[in-house]
């Protein structure tokens, strides 16, 4: 094991370090290692835990870092890299955390040929990576969709592998419930997908909602558009989800009230419209996770969904409805009128001077002269 994490140590990184075969735990994070990294892994190296994030390095991931097929952890975050998304670490089956943020990777993430079953975290954002979120990719996820009952620690983090080699993650950060955090010790399975800040597009693929031991969800600040999941009711375990700024549409799924740990929710700045959900955890999250979707109504917003829903335009309908039944009614008492006056007139013209007429007429003629 060699630590060197945390220090003021500058220049590059030495070659020989891709030689030392025997070699478990190679921690260079937090100083201010510039170059690139050593292309010179050899084959069968032992490696379980490489980490140079907060440095200086340029470049792309060395290749032979493929030769490590007992990988657990690789943790470049915070630097210079410019390379596409590793396919090839999914020969390295064993590979739990993954996390290339704040990089310069670019591409689409596409893992057709390769699996990351054992993968636990990965966190690839503030990079340049586009193309539609790979729905494969969260498909093979194996480690995430098992729900683990036991909270039993992952390999990446135990103190004894391998028949006693021991070694400790330390500072491992991740950007969760809206702030970055540093672990220094996970005491339970964390699981993370942060794919954030880059130029995702498309729709969010239903099957993430299938990976149930999720934690933290964070797809914000890309330009991914749709409907938000219903799925996504299907995460019991999920703790923070963030879509924020994207362009999603369409109404925030009443599935979300069987999230009954999520404490973090971050909706805003897209075009969700209808009304929120209310009850459970809906009534502990403030307007802040809502802001910027101007067709949201409901707490915690001061916007009502009363107009909305009970659609007062419908009670005009009716008033203009009763109008023009009442202008229907005059029309058809005028016409049946008229008819019925034509149809008399017509019977006493053409039966020639019929006798109950002429009677009636008499008679009113005889009062009219008594009369005067």
């Amino acid at each position: 094991m060699l630590s060197l994490w945390n220090n003021s140590l500058d220049g590059t990184i030495p070659e020989c370090f891709g030689n030392l075969s025997y070699l478990s735990v190679l921690d260079l994070g937090m100083n201010n290692f510039h170059g690139k990294i050593p292309e010179n892994f050899v084959k069968g190296c032992s490696i379980l835990s490489f980490r140079i994030n907060n440095n200086q390095i340029e470049g792309s991931l060395p290749r032979s870092l493929g030769n490590c097929k007992d990988l657990k952890l690789l943790d470049v975050g915070n630097n210079y890299l410019s390379d596409t998304f590793p396919n090839w670490l999914g020969n390295s089956d064993q590979l739990q955390v993954l996390d290339l943020r704040s990089n310069r990777f670019y591409g689409k993430v596409n893992s057709s040929d390769v699996t990351f079953t054992r993968l636990r975290v990965i966190d690839v954002s503030r990079n340049n990576f586009s193309g539609y979120l790979p729905m494969n990719f969260f498909e093979n996820l194996h480690a995430i969709r098992e729900v683990n009952e036991k909270k039993v620690k992952p390999e990446y983090m135990r103190d004894a592998i391998d028949g006693g080699t021991t070694y400790t993650v330390l500072g491992l950060s991740f950007t969760t419930k809206g702030l970055e955090t540093e672990f220094e010790k996970l005491s339970t399975i964390w699981t993370v997908i942060d794919f954030s800040n880059n130029q995702f597009s498309g729709e969010i693929p239903k099957t993430l909602g299938e990976l149930h031991s999720l934690i933290v969800l964070n797809l914000s600040h890309n330009c991914l558009t749709g409907p938000i999941p219903s799925s996504f009711g299907d995460l019991s375990e999920l703790e923070s989800l963030d879509l924020s700024s994207n362009k999603l549409h369409g109404r925030i799924p009443t599935e979300f009230k069987n999230l009954g740990f999520l404490e973090v929710l971050n909706l805003s700045h897209n075009n969700l419209e209808g009304p929120i959900p209310q009850g459970k955890q809906f009534d502990t999250f403030n307007d802040d996770s809502y802001v910027g979707n101007l067709g949201l109504c409901g707490l915690p917003l001061s916007k009502s969904c009363d107009n909305d829903e009970k659609t007062p335009v419908r009670f005009d309908r009716d008033d203009d409805d009763d109008g023009v039944n009442w202008k229907f009614s005059i029309l058809m008492g005028y016409g049946c009128g008229l008819v019925l006056g034509l149809s008399m007139g017509y019977i006493v013209f053409t039966t020639g001077r019929p006798w109950w007429f002429i009677r009636l007429f008499e008679r009113v003629q005889q009062r009219f002269a008594k009369k005067r």
